[in-house]
């Protein structure tokens, strides 16, 4: 049972969730949760080492585990509510040749979005709207992040997600006969008058800049949200989910949702 903070294994693992740069040289990445944690292993992730506090886990508590105190749990978990269960898990490393898509993919695709809340909530929606993958292109944030994980409530490990350039995904797309539609109000239509049912990916830029104008001259449309108030932009988390379940109500044929 580790009572100290000072414990090498509990220094590893709070260094794994403040630096990137140590969990890209480590090739791992933590799990906080239990919920989080059973759909990283229903991902296929493979698990390192996984803390466990014995006064919060609720289920049978597996030999492997590294035993913590509750103080010692309070340092490592972010919230006080995830079940007693922090683990270290080997990351995956997947490419777009990785991806089994259907005859007809609906695909969110993210340009340069840097914010682990925003992302988070994205691989959400996709999860919800059952698409076939998110990728992330020219990444600003590590797909790994602690708080990507959490806000994303493991959905992470439940979409395929992947990260890649612009070109390489542009090329991609293209090169299947995906038709890519860039969020943005230059030269737009509304969205609910595109043809979603066909392969379709969906293209987001930053809040701040909007898309490339790579994104832009490979689109094959341009669609935008109508807005009515004051204001001419939404959380791209919010655009992501309006336009994801659009596809989705054109592929079921639905009036409501």
């Amino acid at each position: 049972m580790i009572s100290s903070t000072h414990n090498p294994g509990i220094k590893q693992l709070l260094l794994l969730q403040q630096k990137s740069s140590e969990r890209r040289k480590q090739g791992v990445f933590v799990v906080e949760g239990q919920r989080e944690f059973q759909h990283c292993l229903e991902g296929g992730c493979e698990v390192v080492t996984r803390f466990i506090c014995p006064a919060l886990y609720q289920d049978e508590v597996p030999g492997d585990a590294v035993l913590v105190t509750p103080a010692v749990y309070e340092k490592i978990a972010y919230r006080g509510t995830t079940e007693g269960i922090v683990a270290i898990v080997r990351t995956q490393s997947k490419t777009l040749d990785d991806l089994q898509l259907p005859t007809h993919p609906l695909l969110m695709i993210l340009e340069k979005v840097e914010k682990p809340g925003n992302l988070g909530a994205i691989l959400r929606s996709a999860d919800a709207a059952k698409a076939d993958a998110v990728i992330v292109c020219d990444p600003l944030t590590d797909l790994y992040n602690p708080n990507l994980i959490r806000s994303s409530i493991g959905a992470v490990f439940t979409v395929p997600t992947v990260a890649c350039s612009s070109e390489e995904c542009i090329r991609f797309l293209q090169e299947r006969n995906i038709q890519i539609l860039t969020a943005q109000l230059q030269d737009s239509s509304l969205y609910y008058d595109q043809d979603m049912r066909r392969g379709t990916a969906i293209v987001m830029g930053t809040e701040a800049t909007g898309l490339t104008d790579q994104w832009r001259e490979a689109a094959t449309a341009h669609i935008r949200i109508p807005m009515l108030g004051r204001l001419d932009s939404l959380n791209v988390s919010v655009s992501a989910a309006i336009l994801l379940f659009e596809a989705v109500r054109q592929r079921t044929g639905a009036h409501t949702l």
